[in-house]
C-alpha cells in the first residue's frame, strides 16, 4: 500500500510539474513539456517537503502539507492561459536518445538498487561503494525525523556541509511506506527524463540541430577516451577482465591514470546527488540558454524555480550555474544595459540569493568552515603524472582534440555559452572544493558537455562540407567509434557486474533494529562501509566508514578510537561516556578488532542473534 501511496504522491508533483512547465515555458512543444515536468517535479520534490520539515519536522504532516501546495500549484498550472497551447511536433532525434539512455540506466539502478535474489541484496560495481550511506541518510531521515538531519554515519556530527535533499526525496516515500527500494528508485526514475531531455534540449538550442543535439547527447552521456588501448593486445584476459575485474575499465583505470568516468555508469547511478543536480541544471541551462542568448526574458521565474533547491541538491551544480550566468551577464552587459534587459537578471538574481543564502549560510558554509580539507589549491584535478594535455587527451578523447577548431568554428552565442564552460574548467583546475580532489569532475562534467555540444557542431559541418555522403558517413562513424567504444565496454561491465552487499542475516539484523528500537538510539558497529543497522534501519553509529567520514571532511578520530576502546577493552564507564545502546556483532567486527565479545555476553543482554550477527542491549 505503501508503494501505492508513494507513486499518487509523485503523481501529484509530476502534474504539478507539468502545469508549470505549461505557465513558466510558455509556447513549448512536447518535448520540453516532458522535460520541464520533470525537472519542476524534482524541485518541488527537493523544496517543499524540506521546508514544511522546519515546521513540523521531517514527518508525515510535513510531506502531506508539501502535498497540499502542490496539489495547489498543479491546478493554477492547468488553468487555461495565454501561450500553454503545446506545439505537438514530435522531434524523432529527442526520443531516439532519450527513450534508450532511459532503458540503460533505469535497468541499471533496478539491477544495482537493494536487488534481492537468494535472500540477500545485491548491488552492482558502480553503487558497491556509494550505495549504504545513501541508504543510511536517506533511513535516518525518515526514521529519525530530525530536521536538519544529523548525520547518522559519526554520532554527534551534524549534516552541515552535505546535500541532503537528494536523500530527502526518497525519505518522503518512506513516510509514506513505501519499501526501501521503492523509495529509492521512484524519484530517480522521475527525474532522469530532465536529465538526458535536458542536456538535449541544451545542445539542440545551441546547435539549431536535432541531428547535431543528438550527436552531442551521446558524445556525453557514452563518450570516452582512449582508455580501450590499455586493454587490447597483451596477456591472454587482459581485454576480457574489463567485464571481470572490479573497476579496470576503459572509463576508469586509475592504474594507468584513467580517471575520466562514464556520466551513466559512475555518476547517475551511483551518485544521487549527481542525478538530482542535473535533474536541475541541465533543464535550467537550456532555459538561460534561451534567456540569454535569444532574450526570452519571461523564462526567468522558471529558472530561477530550478536553481532555488541547487545548493542542497547539488552544491557543485549551483556553482557551475552560477559561473555560467555570470559569464552571460557580462555578455549582456556588453550588448545592451536597457532597463528592460537587466531588470529580468536581477530578478533572477534576486531570487536566488533568497533561496541560497539561508542553505550556504546555515548549512554549506559550516560544514565547509568546520570539516577539514575543503577549498585548497591543487592544479590539474586528479591527474597524477601525466602530462597536462596528454592526460586530459587520453582522458576524454576525440571530443578534446577538437575543441579548438570546434571553438573557431562555433557561431558567437556557442562560443559564449562555452565561456562559462571555460570559467568553469580554470576555477577547477585550480581550486579543490571537497577532500577528494576527484570530486571536482562534479564540476567538470558541466564543462564537457559544452565541449561535447561544440564537438558535435564541428563534426556536422566537416560531414556535410565533404562532396560525398559517403565519405561523411565514414568520417562520423569513425570519430564516434573512437568517442564512445571505451564507455561501450564500460556499460557492458556494468549490465554484468553483481556482488553480494547484503546478507540474509544482515537483513535480518537491520529489520529487527528498525522494528525494535528507538529511533535514536546509538549502535556500536564495525567501521565497514556495508553497515546494516545504519543502512537498513537508518540507527545512528558511533563511528561510520572512514571512506565516508574522511571524504566529507569529518574529524573521526575520536569516535574511531573510542569504538576500538569499546570492543577490545569494554567498560562500561566508557559505554556510558558516549551513550552507546546497543552493541552488534558480526564477521565485519570480529574481523577488526581483538574483540573480548565475552564481557559483553557477560556484561549485556542478548537481544538478537541470526546467523553470525549477534546485538547486545546496553544496560
Amino acid at each position: 500500500m505503501g508503494n501505492v501511496l508513494s507513486l499518487v504522491y509523485m503523481g501529484v508533483f509530476l502534474a504539478a510539474g507539468a502545469g508549470l512547465a505549461r505557465r513558466l515555458v510558455p509556447h513549448s512543444d512536447v518535448q520540453e513539456r516532458v522535460v520541464f515536468a520533470s525537472a519542476f517535479a524534482t524541485a518541488l520534490l527537493a523544496a517543499l517537503p524540506a521546508l514544511a520539515a522546519l515546521v513540523f519536522r521531517f514527518t508525515l504532516p510535513a510531506a502531506l502539507t508539501a502535498l497540499a501546495v502542490t496539489a495547489a500549484l498543479a491546478v493554477w498550472g492547468w488553468l487555461p492561459a495565454a501561450g500553454t497551447a503545446m506545439d505537438r511536433k514530435v522531434e524523432r532525434g529527442f526520443w531516439l536518445c532519450l527513450l534508450p539512455a532511459l532503458a540503460l540506466t533505469g535497468w541499471l539502478l533496478f539491477t544495482h538498487t537493494l536487488y534481492l535474489k537468494d535472500g540477500a541484496y545485491w548491488c552492482g560495481q558502480s553503487t558497491y561503494g556509494d550505495l549504504p550511506m545513501h541508504l543510511a541518510l536517506i533511513q535516518a531521515l525518515a526514521q529519525q525525523g530530525d530536521f536538519p538531519p544529523g548525520f547518522s554515519l559519526l554520532a554527534g556530527q551534524t549534516v552541515a556541509g552535505y546535500h541532503y535533499l537528494g536523500e530527502s526525496v526518497s525519505a518522503v516515500s518512506l513516510l509514506l511506506g513505501a519499501g526501501l527500494k521503492f523509495a529509492c528508485l521512484l524519484p530517480q526514475l522521475a527525474a532522469l527524463p530532465a536529465v538526458f531531455g535536458g542536456a538535449w534540449l541544451l545542445a539542440k538550442r545551441l546547435l539549431k540541430s536535432a541531428g547535431a543535439a543528438s550527436l552531442a547527447f551521446w558524445l556525453f552521456f557514452m563518450g570516452s577516451g582512449f582508455g580501450f588501448v590499455y586493454f587490447l593486445g597483451g596477456e591472454k584476459g587482459n581485454f576480457t577482465r574489463i567485464f571481470t575485474a572490479f573497476y579496470e575499465t576503459p572509463t576508469n583505470y586509475v592504474q594507468e591514470n584513467i580517471r575520466w568516468v562514464n556520466p551513466i555508469v559512475d555518476m547517475l547511478v551511483p551518485q544521487r546527488a549527481t542525478l538530482f543536480g542535473w535533474a536541475l541544471l541541465f533543464p535550467a541551462l537550456a532555459l538561460l540558454a534561451a534567456f540569454a542568448l535569444e532574450g526570452r526574458r519571461e523564462l526567468w521565474p522558471g529558472l530561477a524555480l530550478l536553481a532555488a533547491p541547487l545548493p542542497l541538491t547539488q552544491t557543485h551544480a549551483a556553482l557551475a550555474l552560477v559561473l555560467i550566468c555570470g559569464v552571460l551577464f557580462f555578455r549582456q552587459l556588453l550588448t545592451g544595459r536597457s532597463r528592460a534587459a537587466l531588470l529580468p537578471w536581477l530578478a533572477l538574481a534576486a531570487v536566488c540569493a533568497a533561496a541560497w543564502l539561508p542553505q550556504m549560510l546555515g548549512e554549506i558554509l559550516p560544514g565547509v568552515q568546520g570539516g577539514e580539507r575543503f577549498l585548497r589549491l591543487s592544479f590539474n584535478w586528479a591527474n597524477e603524472g601525466d602530462n597536462y594535455f596528454w592526460f586530459y587527451i587520453k582522458n576524454i578523447g576525440v571530443v578534446y582534440l577538437l575543441l579548438i577548431p570546434a571553438f573557431i568554428a562555433a557561431d558567437k552565442a556557442l562560443r559564449w555559452f562555452y565561456g562559462g564552460g571555460l570559467a568553469i574548467l580554470l576555477l577547477s583546475e585550480f581550486v579543490v572544493f571537497q577532500p577528494n580532489d576527484y570530486d571536482n569532475n562534479k564540476l567538470l562534467f558541466v564543462w564537457h558537455l559544452l565541449g561535447c555540444i561544440l564537438a558535435a557542431g564541428l563534426i556536422c559541418r566537416l560531414v556535410k562540407k565533404l562532396p560525398r555522403k559517403a565519405a561523411g558517413a565514414a568520417l562520423a562513424s569513425v570519430l564516434v567509434f573512437l568517442a564512445t567504444f571505451g564507455s561501450v565496454l564500460t556499460v557492458g561491465r556494468e549490465l554484468v557486474s553483481e556482488y553480494q552487499q547484503f546478507s540474509a542475516d544482515a537483513i535480518a539484523a537491520g529489520e529487527w533494529a528498525k522494528e525494535e528500537t528507538d529511533p535514536h538510539a546509538l549502535f556500536l558497529t564495525g567501521t565497514q562501509h556495508i553497515n546494516a543497522v545504519a543502512s537498513l534501519a537508518g540507527r545512528t553509529v558511533l563511528c561510520g566508514s572512514p571512506s565516508y567520514l574522511y571524504y566529507h571532511g569529518l574529524n573521526y578520530a575520536d569516535q574511531q578510537a573510542a569504538a576500538k576502546a569499546m570492543y577490545e577493552t569494554p567498560g562500561v564507564a566508557l559505554l556510558e561516556e558516549w551513550g552507546v545502546d546497543y552493541v552488534v556483532f558480526s564477521g565485519f567486527e570480529r574481523n577488526e578488532f581483538a574483540a573480548d565479545e565475552g564481557w559483553y555476553q557477560s556484561n549485556c543482554t542478548e537481544v538478537f542473534r541470526q546467523g553470525e550477527y549477534v546485538i547486545y542491549q546496553v544496560g
